[in-house]
């Protein structure tokens, strides 16, 4: 029993005899005797040997430990496989509407930038005693100095965005 447990625990922690037996700091061929079911641990040693497969003593003299069969590895790696293309199709769906929203934000900095030079700045002839037109004169000249200033950046970024986000064959 603590033969088979042994070496299926073991080898579910990815182990091999070797680098068991430098943890425990005995030879291979002792884990391998071990294995066998030839010879086994003291108290000590199985203390040690539960401790370093972060098993229960219990566990490896308890009941068999099966190793998982080749069906239950199929079925883990065809949900991976599920995993992987939900994310997959995630991504592109991102990637996909990143790329939209930004083709958006060109067309909307450009269609700005078009009635921006059309109106030719109106607030210039506008009469700021009256304290509504002077704050409405003010705000749409804020508005225009930073357009102006930041729409050129924003419509590059926009650009090597889409560039970024452009569906690759």
């Amino acid at each position: 029993m603590l033969n088979e447990n042994l070496k299926a625990i073991r080898k579910s922690k990815g182990l091999s005899q070797e680098e068991l037996a430098i943890k425990l700091n005995v030879v291979r061929q002792t884990i391998s005797k071990w294995e066998q079911g030839l010879s086994v641990p003291d108290s000590d040693m199985l203390i040690s040997l539960s401790e370093a497969l972060e098993t229960p003593v219990s566990t490896l003299l308890g009941e068999a430990v099966t190793e998982p069969e080749a069906d239950d590895l199929k079925a883990i790696s065809e949900k991976l496989e599920i995993i992987n293309l939900q994310l997959a199709r995630r991504k592109t769906t991102i990637r996909t509407l990143l790329h939209w929203l930004l083709i958006a934000l060109c067309a909307v900095i450009v269609t700005l930038s078009i009635a921006v030079i059309l109106s030719d700045s109106p607030y210039l002839g506008w009469d700021f005693n009256d304290p509504e037109t002077a704050i409405a004169g003010t705000a749409y000249h804020a508005f225009e100095w930073l357009f102006v200033r930041l729409a050129p950046v924003i419509l590059a970024g926009a650009v090597v965005g889409i560039f970024l986000t452009r569906k690759k064959a």
